[in-house]
């Protein structure tokens, strides 16, 4: 019959209803507020960022894997393209196992949901929900078609974001900052993550210097900041890390205990113990939970005939387990910054990232730096950097006498030339991450000679004696803000055969060291204005992290 028909068949569910846009995830996007190299999913590159990329680190994005059909997003890029441009598609992915999640009787489970902390107010249906000796977590009903929480909602209440106001147990951090005109303004509070320098013009007055908070310690570590975002019993209290006592004529001397308060007082018709300055150091968790908060003071007096101070402001963040990583440039190099190098893990053909043996990027690649005696034997140790666009020539002197043997001497004098660790790869921009191996340039290592022949022979024996290396880079990206990036760099050895001197004879001969720099950019086109003047004030971070 019609009924039983109807009655046997099963019931039909929609399918699983998408927890998150794959158009908007991007699991690549690791800087706040700034362009990743070649992420191609991060919302914060520009279209004249995107055609610096070399290639899409994450070429597609896609959500749940195990369920048998969903979307899809892809990103490319058009290299054949002037310049190159991205491209994005949205497209549908079908699960090709058979064992896959199609439709979904429970929607709650694809979203965590924030337990209901107990008020006054739910407390008792609570206890009446959760009181007894057992309870059910499951809804009243499979059947009820709740809408799915969004996922970002779990944490909304824990965790911090970026340019959120960090929080105290009475209002928020203050960073006073001016406003209209220079006078200081304490309504500025500090965002999170946000690094903050600001000066401001406070009008004070010895007779009332006690009176006026803002120039007290008190002021800015009197209250304890929230551990968490809107979480009250999570607290931390702002400690402080030191105090510099500055004179009338600006000199400045630290105090060996920094847990001492000083509070403005009148002495001598000196208003002394006012605060000029302070820098906050915030530290936090990757769960964006502050463990951390320490202030700096600079302390300093004021006599009868001043009427106003300038006061400076300062705050920073710092990860926790983390170490900040030195960029020489964002993204082209800066002139005058070193350049990174590092090596190829062995063993794997195709590494997964470039190993750096020195942090310091001023020890990643160097030369040999000339020394005031001149002597090769005694140079060892004595490295300088590889400076971007700088053309760098030194050398030494090498006496040779007829007691040295070449094999020895040719081998000191090319750990010489080339340091303790020669890298492999040269980072092409100023920002390149080590986990973008396509992004670093090797080395081309080339050795040549005067003549050819055997190294078996002690006449046939050659020792070093020039180290060049050229950089060629060029201007890469728009005409009005043209980004350096290297594009090879190639090191040349030159050795010179050995001659044994007769008993009782020395000579001297040179040991050398030169970088040069190729710009290969093609010229402007004719009657091109690659400069235009633009008459507008930037904001106060716009070339942050440099000055």
């Amino acid at each position: 019959p019609p009924e039983t028909r109807a009655a046997s068949r099963p019931r039909t569910r929609s399918a699983p209803a998408p927890v998150t846009d794959v158009a908007k995830l991007c699991v690549c996007d690791l800087l706040v507020a700034q362009c990743d190299v070649n992420c191609c999913c991060d919302p914060d590159c520009s279209s004249e960022e995107f055609s610096l990329f070399t290639t899409c680190s994450v070429p597609i994005v896609t959500g749940d894997s195990r369920l048998c059909r969903q979307k899809a997003a892809v990103y490319s890029l058009d290299v054949e393209a002037n310049p190159p441009e991205r491209i994005f598609q949205l497209i549908d992915q079908v699960n090709p196992s058979i064992f896959c999640i199609h439709a979904t009787n429970y929607e709650q489970a694809l979203s965590f949901k924030s337990p209901e902390m107990p008020t006054p107010e739910n407390f008792d249906q609570l206890l009446k929900q959760f009181g007894s000796s057992s309870f059910s977590a499951e809804p009243d009903s499979w059947n009820i078609n709740t809408e799915a929480q969004d996922p970002s909602d779990g944490n909304e209440t824990s965790r911090y974001e970026y340019g959120v106001p960090i929080q105290t147990a009475d209002a928020f951090l203050r960073l006073p900052s001016p406003v209209v005109s220079s006078s200081c303004s304490d309504a500025n509070p500090a965002g999170f993550l946000v690094n903050q320098a600001t000066k401001c013009i406070r009008s004070v007055s010895v007779e009332k210097c006690g009176d006026i908070e803002a120039v007290n310690m008190l002021f800015y570590i009197n209250s304890s900041i929230l551990a968490k975002w809107q979480n009250i019993f999570f607290q931390v209290n702002v400690t402080t890390q030191s105090i510099a006592i500055q004179s009338l004529n600006g000199t400045q001397t630290y105090l060996n205990d920094s847990d001492a308060l000083r509070l403005p007082m009148v002495l001598d018709e000196l208003c002394i113990n006012l605060v000029l300055g302070v820098s906050y150091h915030i530290t936090y968790t990757d769960t964006g939970e502050i463990i951390g908060a320490a202030a700096s003071f600079v302390l300093g007096a004021i006599n009868k005939a001043t009427l106003s101070i300038q006061q400076s402001f300062e705050i920073s963040f710092t990860q926790i387990n983390t170490e900040p990583v030195a960029l020489s440039g964002n993204p082209g190099y800066v002139v005058g910054l070193p350049l990174r190098a590092g090596f190829r893990p062995q063993g794997y053909p195709f590494p997964e990232e470039i190993l750096f043996l020195n942090t310091n990027r001023h020890g990643q690649f160097t030369i040999l730096q000339s020394t005031s005696n001149q002597d090769c034997l005694a140079a060892h140790g004595a490295r300088t950097p590889v400076l971007f666009g700088y053309n760098m020539i030194s050398g030494c002197k090498l006496r040779i006498t007829a007691a040295m043997n070449c094999q020895p001497l040719a081998q000191t004098l090319l750990d010489l030339l080339k340091g303790q660790s020669f890298p492999e790869y040269v980072a092409s921009f100023g920002n390149s991450q080590a986990q973008d191996v396509l992004d670093w340039v090797p080395i081309t290592l080339l050795h040549t000679s005067e003549q050819t022949c055997l190294n078996t022979l002690q006449s046939s024996c050659q020792i070093p004696v020039s180290l060049e290396l050229e950089v060629k880079w060029t201007k890469y990206g728009s005409l009005l803000n043209p980004q350096a990036r290297i594009v090879s760099v190639t090191a040349r050895i030159t050795s010179t055969p050995w001659k044994q001197l007769p008993p009782g004879r020395e000579r001297t001969i040179p040991v050398t060291t030169s970088v040069v720099f190729t710009d290969l950019s093609p010229p402007a086109e004719p009657g091109y204005k690659a400069w235009p003047t633009i008459n507008v004030k930037l904001p106060f971070d716009f070339f942050f992290p440099f000055v």
